[in-house]
């Protein structure tokens, strides 16, 4: 690669901080990684052939009140059980929290709404009992197979959706707008809810289709489209606001139920495209910016000082191994 004044290739730097990794994953090509397998219906919202950009509607007002939702976990300990027959099964004790948070956008206010905090043992052992250490208790989530080791963080994301959906659920109130920090899930049945993806791992669009999200200009965003995956859905990208020339800096993709009809999909995207942008954050403030939405960034601080002192937490599993073997 040739130097300014050279007639090499053009390079972007990723506003990221390094330490987070990349805002897409690439695989050599600049964007998203591997392509997908899943169907896309791109004609949900323009035909194909008639993609193009779409800009904020002028009848289209953002909701009174946006609840961002969020959730943290962290693994405390790895842990291996002895069984009654000689065997053993590895297993996790981990921490984990959700909270939403309230943005009043009539009167310029955001308020920590609910927070909970959850832990958990988990593992394939079919003689693994809850840990109890004081006022410390890791239930068992008993996982299915032999439990390996390295898939086991896996299963701590059901009991944290759980989390997610019921600290949510408490303080929801009629007309708001839910967005989740993350991919939709199982939480598709949640009315005016929006999946907010912040790295993109996968390339759903054919390159034609990725040439319009590429060129969205700060607030664009481009048609609604179909996802057939596992989970399904209607889905979008937008850009949000970003000094970076980069083809996907500030790039997130937006999901929403598929068992909405396609009109609710598309006026939820456009509710997205004058909600989304205001909470973009700033890379002097974040290191994830402006993807890492400034209310979710706060949440996380809190929700991972909620989870208790790593350290702590392992001694007490610790000891409380120790007195389970005497």
């Amino acid at each position: 690669m040739t130097g300014p004044s050279g007639a090499g290739a053009r390079f972007f730097v990723d506003a990221w901080d390094p330490a987070y990794g990349a805002s897409f994953e690439a695989s050599g090509g600049g964007g998203p990684a591997a392509p997908s397998s899943a169907q896309v219906d791109a004609d949900v919202e323009l035909s194909a052939t008639d993609w193009r950009a779409v800009d904020v509607r002028r009848d289209v007002a953002a909701p009174d009140v946006v609840l961002l939702v969020d959730g943290v976990r962290r693994i405390d300990a790895s842990v291996w059980t002895a069984e009654d027959d000689g065997g053993s099964f590895p297993g996790i004790a981990a921490s984990y929290a959700a909270g939403v948070v309230r943005c009043d956008l009539e009167r310029g206010a955001a308020e920590l709404a609910g927070t909970r905090v959850g832990r958990g043992l988990f593992t394939a052992s079919p003689s693994a009992q809850d840990v109890v250490a004081g006022a410390i208790r890791y239930p068992v989530h008993r996982v299915s197979g032999t439990g390996e080791l390295s898939k086991l963080p896996a299963a701590v994301q059901g009991p944290l959706t759980a989390l997610e959906v019921a600290v949510s659920d408490a303080v929801r109130t009629d007309g708001d707008l839910l967005v989740v920090d993350g991919p939709l899930r199982s939480r598709r049945n949640l009315p005016r809810t929006l999946g907010y993806i912040k790295t993109q791992h996968s390339q759903y669009l054919d390159g034609r289709l990725t040439a319009v999200v590429t060129g969205l200009a700060p607030g664009q965003r481009c048609p609604v489209f179909r996802l057939g995956t596992a989970w399904g859905g209607y889905s979008w990208y937008l850009r949000l606001p970003v000094a970076g020339g980069a083809p996907w800096a500030g790039v997130v993709r937006v999901e929403c139920s598929a068992d909405l009809t396609e009109a609710e999909a598309i006026e939820l995207a456009d509710l997205s495209l004058v909600t989304l942008p205001r909470f973009a954050s700033t890379p002097y403030k974040d290191p994830r910016a402006p993807q890492n939405l400034i209310p979710i960034a706060g949440l996380e601080r809190r929700l991972r000082g909620m989870l208790g002192d790593a350290r702590l937490l392992h001694r007490v599993l610790t000891a409380a191994a120790r007195g389970i073997r005497r």
